[in-house]
């Protein structure tokens, strides 16, 4: 078996991959974790400063959830793409046909009272509605089973 988890380091995704490996232990699937870096919208120099900073960041976070995976005996593979979120994801699925994809609900929310929770419930609904959610995309595209965990 093989389990595909995206992976940013996030508070979320950390509580998705402990989740998947205590979901998915007795099947000792081999997990492969994808970070994506996304691309500056421009080329100049402070912005590729700052994609590099993101993608070190990234690439120290993926070494950390294996890091985790393998303490806990599983067999750890990951990949870090660059371009947009949605794109690269799908595009790793199709590449590496996992049995399943595990995603984390993304929420930018701190765990804060109940202004925070509606202001973040507010902006989730419209960065859905006008955006899309990496989750909704992969939802109409990705040809394997998708699996999105939610927030505590």
């Amino acid at each position: 078996m093989k389990i595909m988890i995206a992976y940013d380091g996030s508070r979320n995704a950390k509580l998705a991959l402990a989740q998947t490996v205590s979901l998915f232990r007795c099947n000792a699937p081999l997990l492969m974790l994808v970070g994506v870096a996304e691309n500056p919208r421009d080329a100049t120099d402070a912005n590729e400063d700052l994609f590099q900073e993101e993608y070190q960041e990234l690439k120290a976070a993926l070494e950390e959830g294996v890091d985790f995976a393998t303490r806990e005996g599983f067999d750890v593979d990951w990949t870090l793409a660059e371009g947009d979120a949605r794109k690269m994801l799908l595009q790793a699925t199709q590449k590496h046909r996992p049995d399943v994809l595990v995603i984390a609900r993304h929420s930018s929310k701190p765990d804060g009272g109940i202004i925070a929770q509606s202001l973040s419930y507010f902006v989730d609904e419209l960065d859905y509605m006008t955006f899309g959610s990496v989750s909704s995309f992969l939802a109409r595209r990705v040809e394997c089973p998708l699996l999105i965990l939610p927030s505590p």
